[in-house]
């Protein structure tokens, strides 16, 4: 729920209290914001997203193993319908996305995912640095993309299973969850520098190091099953 900053009234005032009794997460911000959010429709200070779909545990998600893309903190819905598109192409298990300070699972995120909603499993979490430690006791390793990293995304070995984190639009991954990786990972950017882009946007990031991760998956998966004694 967005509310503008310095709205005020009984009305708003139960809206506010409602929210708080039914966990729903409420955020004060300018009311050019909203404007924004709404594409310029008419609102009266409160702006509300529901979910178009229905979220998963990542209980359970972990418990069935797969790749794990973890978003911290991304905030456009193009951006995230794109990832969760691109994380279904390239065999993911789930996406897990934070409560606060994110984007959910909205009409325009669905729309941008394309139908990809409907079959990967989408986990909202109340803590992207606690989901973290509850994939790493189910035996998953950490891969962090952030240009701190020291090695590039195609020369690192990805361990099974596997969870890749990429951060928010802008700052990139947070300190306390850059901490938690196992890996940072980076792409290298031939037009880095002054005079060139720093980064890519976030949805083309993924695209990039998940079907690395998925070219790699499928050349260990021939190299076993090359390696495995036929039967009879």
């Amino acid at each position: 729920m967005l509310i503008a900053k310095g709205a005020g009234g009984p009305r708003l005032q139960e809206i506010i209290a409602l929210c708080r009794e039914r966990g729903v997460a409420v955020r004060f911000e300018p009311r050019a914001q909203l404007d924004r959010a709404v594409n310029g429709a008419q609102h009266q200070g409160v702006v509300a997203f529901g979910a178009a779909e229905a979220y998963a545990s990542l209980e359970e998600t972990a418990a069935r193993g797969g790749l794990h893309v973890l978003l911290d903190g991304l905030e456009d819905p193009h951006n995230l319908g794109a990832i969760i598109r691109t994380a279904h192409a390239a065999g993911a298990a789930a996406v897990v996305i934070p409560e606060r300070r994110a984007v959910g699972l909205t009409e325009t995120v669905a729309r941008v995912a394309a139908g990809a909603t409907a079959y990967l499993p989408v986990v909202r979490v109340s803590n992207i640095n606690r989901a973290l430690e509850d994939l790493k006791k189910h035996g998953y390793w950490i891969y962090g993309l952030d240009e701190r990293g020291k090695a590039t995304y195609d020369a690192v070995e990805f361990t099974q299973p596997t969870a890749i984190v990429l951060g928010a639009e802008g700052h990139g991954l947070h300190e306390h969850t850059a901490k938690r990786c196992d890996f940072l990972v980076r792409i290298p950017m031939a037009g880095a520098g002054a005079a060139g882009v720093a980064s890519l946007n976030v949805s083309v990031a993924a695209g990039v190091v998940l079907f690395e991760w998925k070219r790699r998956s499928a050349k260990s998966g021939a190299a076993q099953g090359a390696a495995s004694p036929l039967t009879s």
